[in-house]
């Protein structure tokens, strides 16, 4: 079991170094592109399945609560908690559908949508990137794979940031290191260090 433990260990941190390797300059204009979306009024729309849904709650609560500093809220939705809309979209219409709908609802050109795939080929996470696209939304993926970076997303999106693995809770765990990480840039940029 040690040495699962530290084989384990050592393929999540060069996971991580990977990607920050790969997608440093993504990762500063996705940052810059979230404090922008709050400067300008805009809101972040974030969704994925999963441990992707959770991930998506999870920043969105660092945004409007508060992640390293007490400042003002910031406009951040996760479309994956409203189990009212989620299950009447997937029984009237279907799954694929549940994150469509809601962007095409809610988002306005101004907000910028946030969407989670480890794979990239989430169904329902295309179709909600394809609907914000057709709003006029800046589009950023959290992705990953080696096989086919960005997977169905690539074409959606304006930005997309792939974690170089195919181990799934390697990528999971890089998702939520730079989801903190980003909340961390756009705080620091919009409200100094505290």
């Amino acid at each position: 079991m040690k040495t699962l433990i530290s084989i384990n260990l050592v393929q999540s941190i060069m996971a991580k170094e990977a990607f920050a390797k790969e997608s440093a300059e993504a990762i500063v204009t996705a940052a810059d592109w979230i404090r922008e979306t709050f400067e300008d009024g805009g809101k972040l729309l974030i969704f994925g399945n999963g441990g992707s849904a959770a991930d998506a709650q999870h920043m969105a609560a660092e945004f409007v609560n508060r992640f390293l500093l007490n400042r003002r809220p910031l406009p951040a939705l996760a479309l994956t908690t409203d189990t009212s809309v989620l299950t009447s979209i997937g029984n009237d219409f279907s799954y694929d559908q549940i994150f469509a709908k809601q962007v095409q609802a809610l988002a306005k050109p101004e907000d910028l949508a946030l969407g989670i795939s480890t794979s990239g080929s989430s169904t329902n996470v295309v179709k909600g990137m394809a609907a914000a696209k057709e709003k006029g939304l800046r589009t950023v993926a959290l992705t990953g794979g080696t096989k086919n970076p960005g997977g169905d997303l690539t074409p959606v999106c304006d930005l997309v940031l792939n974690v170089p693995s195919d181990s799934t809770p390697h990528i999971q765990e890089v998702h939520l290191w730079v989801e903190h990480l980003l909340c961390e840039m756009v705080e620091t940029t919009m409200f100094g260090n505290g």
